[in-house]
């Protein structure tokens, strides 16, 4: 290998050879290297340069800051996240994207938090170094294999602009934020109480009585509206489906996205679903799902304590989240249809009466 302490060498790894450095192994061995031979992580900058010059591309390519978050504990491991948000930290104060990105990009800032204050300009390596305080080998593997995850990300759809994009900077709606309507707080109590019980059966018929409430809600909402197209809100959102499990989890995900009138795209390779559809349905699929992750852990565990060692493989498991998410999926199905044809047979009769009144 050439002499580490070559810049121009480094350069060339972190730039034009970088896709290699996905092989974890090939990542590993080069970090215990730079780390024994006592290279500096992040002299002048170097480093943060090449990666935000990495996030850029992957901007480009559709991914979003939530994405390669996921992507990078996924693929990484969680000692990466930090790394991540540091950059995206850093990238986000370069392109002002606190007063020029669209809003869910903001809002992903805000989750990870991203908008609490960034390093010094040139320095999100360095700094994340000396918070972490980690082995300068696993300071290099770690900023070695996002290199590589940043450098090999896949395009996926573009669903909100890249900072190229963005235009001038706007302000935002600065007021409070308005409360949640009484049919989303009771919604939200159902699942609350599905979450805290302790009795698998409750737990999903409070879901599925949540699951009327949202079909109702969404009904209503279609009745009251003009019915032309230009009213219709269609949306898109990417969901993150973390291991283990990930495809039995996309089930159950799946399962929801039907029961509420949402198209599903799955990146099986990824961990990541697109839903499409209308906002407020969105909504009560990630609601819903969110719980249900809850709620399937806890009826897992049950289930576990009452098999025993039979239940300690990854089998006994895999087809038991499989089996919920089918279950579970023909209560929301059922409690859809049923609310939907209590209210087309209202409007049947409501219309018939109309008529025989005319008359």
């Amino acid at each position: 290998m050439p002499g580490v302490d070559d810049d121009s060498w480094l350069a060339d790894l972190l730039q034009h050879r970088a896709p290699l450095l996905a092989d974890a192994g090939i990542a590993a061995e080069l970090a215990a290297t730079l780390g024994t031979r006592g290279v500096a992580l992040d002299e002048g900058g170097r480093v943060t340069r090449a990666l935000l010059a990495a996030l850029d591309g992957t901007w480009e390519r559709g991914w979003q800051p939530a994405d390669v978050a996921h992507a990078a504990r996924r693929q990484v491991g969680a000692g990466a996240v930090p790394l991540l948000v540091a950059l995206v930290a850093e990238h986000a104060r370069r392109s002002d994207a606190a007063s020029r990105a669209p809003e869910s990009w903001v809002g992903q800032l805000r989750e990870l938090g991203a908008l609490e204050g960034a390093p010094p300009a040139g320095t999100a390596v360095a700094a994340w170094h000396r918070a972490e305080r980690r082995a300068p080998a696993e300071a290099w593997r770690i900023v070695l294999q996002l290199t590589g995850l940043l450098h090999t990300t896949v395009h996926l759809e573009l669903l909100v602009p890249p900072p190229s994009r963005w235009g001038a900077a706007r302000p935002r709606a600065t007021g409070p934020v308005v409360d949640d309507d009484r049919a989303l707080r009771r919604i939200r109590g159902l699942l609350a109480k599905a979450e805290s019980t302790a009795f698998p059966e409750e737990a999903e018929a409070l879901t599925a009585k949540a699951q009327e409430l949202m079909t109702r809600h969404a009904v209503d909402a279609a009745l009251l509206g003009d019915g032309s197209p230009s009213g219709i809100d269609v949306d898109t959102r990417r969901v993150h489906v973390a291991d283990p499990y990930a495809r039995a989890k996309t089930q159950l995900l799946g399962a929801v996205a039907e029961a509420n009138g949402v198209r599903l795209v799955w990146y099986q390779g990824l961990g990541i679903a697109t839903l499409v559809g209308v906002r407020a349905d969105l909504d009560a699929v990630e609601l819903l799902f969110t719980s249900l992750l809850l709620q399937v852990a806890q009826a897992l565990a049950a289930a576990e304590r009452q098999e025993g060692r039979r239940s300690s493989s990854r089998t006994f498991r895999r087809a038991f989240l499989l089996g919920y998410a089918h279950r579970i999926g023909e209560r929301l199905a059922v409690a859809t249809r049923d609310v939907v044809d209590s209210r087309r047979g209202g409007l049947i009769t409501a219309e018939t009466s109309g008529r025989s009144g005319g008359a």
